[in-house]
């Protein structure tokens, strides 16, 4: 299975969407003088796509067509990278956001199921959680690689990247041998065939998580550079060190001891994270708790993954995980404007003391319903290939 490939692949488009939210803000106000909502809306508007089309994609990599999907993705991103530069007005700009939104779901919701295939259940939340790592570094590395580019070569060499970096990513899918097993005709007969069920409880785990991710990457460099506090230059590469080794170390222990074990520990580590970031008086505590928060969130997803598909079971792995990850996408896209409007009007304490009530209710979703003990979840069961 060529997972570094199309690990690879995921990890160049990924980047192109990480540098876009590092230069939109600047390029949304200088060149076409808006204010801050306008360039909240704009930047956040990708996530709207991607929580639309994962599980299209997702659904359409169970049928057999990850390949297609996933080259449709990466070109797709290239072409939003290109509309970005070359936006006349605000509308088209809205509209090549949501198509890269739309190509970086496909990218990666498409190559997911294709990873996935024949890999034994008692390692799925193991190489989900690497395999995610491919999205999670393209966004953690795009906005330093954007200031590093214009750096050299200016805003033109940013934007170059962007175009560049998505059609790596459909030359590397391209050049890999296309996935076992026949194409399935591509029928969608009802809701069940994109949202499969028992994605909901994990997906709303996961989207209360991201709640707090939003929140915390929207306001942190804004809270930090309030005075008595400090650390706005590390905020956000604090958060990102500790999200990635968490992903990278931790993700064995997600089929150890299960997706529900998983997810109740790490989303009462990110809840504590934010409580100590509402009440951070100093930049060692702010960091600290940042550092905290990072892990977090750094194996929610591959806990809810975990559990997402013991409760789907394994004949439809790209329609679950996509369907659960659009949780997360609309968590981003809801954290944004809401965490924005209770920072302006309360204060950015009370917007972190939300978002560690958001995971706090996560965490209690987790104690519900009948999710299946962890003993079991762990044990391994029979794929199909």
């Amino acid at each position: 299975m060529p997972v570094a490939r199309l690990w690879l692949a995921v990890l160049c488009g990924y980047l192109a969407l990480g540098a876009t939210l590092q230069e939109l803000p600047v390029y949304v106000s200088v060149h076409f003088h808006q204010r801050p909502f306008t360039v909240g809306i704009v930047v956040g508007l990708a996530f709207a796509g991607t929580a639309a089309v994962r599980p299209l994609a997702g659904r359409a990599g169970d049928a057999g067509w990850s390949r297609p999907v996933a080259m449709a993705g990466g070109a797709l991103t290239a072409v939003a990278g290109a509309g970005h530069l070359l936006a006349p007005n605000v509308g088209t700009l809205l509209l090549a956001r949501l198509v890269m939104g739309a190509g970086e779901a496909a990218l990666f919701s498409g190559c997911l199921p294709w990873v996935l295939t024949g890999v034994d259940a008692s390692r799925r939340g193991r190489i989900s959680g690497w395999f995610g790592l491919s999205m999670w570094a393209g966004l953690s590395a795009g906005p330093p690689l954007a200031v590093a580019a214009a750096s050299v070569h200016g805003t033109t060499a940013v934007w170059s990247a962007v175009v560049a970096l998505p059609i790596v990513s459909t030359v590397l899918v391209a050049s890999t041998r296309r996935p076992p097993g026949p194409r399935a005709p591509l029928s969608i007969r009802g809701r069940r065939d994109l949202i499969p069920a028992g994605v909901g409880r994990p997906g709303m785990m996961l989207g209360l998580a991201a709640y707090g991710y939003g929140t915390l990457t929207a306001l942190l460099v804004l809270f930090l550079a309030t005075p008595g506090i400090g650390g706005k230059e590390a905020g956000l590469a604090v958060f990102s060190v500790s999200f990635l080794l968490t992903r990278a170390a931790g993700s064995p222990l997600i089929d150890r001891y299960g997706g529900r074990a998983a997810a109740r520990c790490v989303l009462l580590i990110e809840a504590v994270g934010l409580v100590l970031l509402a009440n951070a008086a100093s930049e060692i505590v702010a960091l600290l708790a940042v550092a905290v928060t990072g892990v977090g969130l750094g194996l929610i997803y591959p806990a809810t993954t975990k559990l997402t598909l013991h409760r789907t079971g394994v004949l439809t792995p790209g329609a679950a995980v996509g369907a659960m990850t659009s949780f997360w996408d609309l968590g981003i896209l809801t954290a944004g404007p809401a965490g924005g409007l209770i920072a302006g009007q309360v204060g950015f304490r009370a917007a972190f003391a939300v978002g560690a009530g958001a995971a706090a209710l996560a965490f209690a979703l987790t104690a519900t319903g009948t999710t299946p003990h962890s003993s079991r979840e762990a044990s391994p069961a029979r794929t199909s290939t």
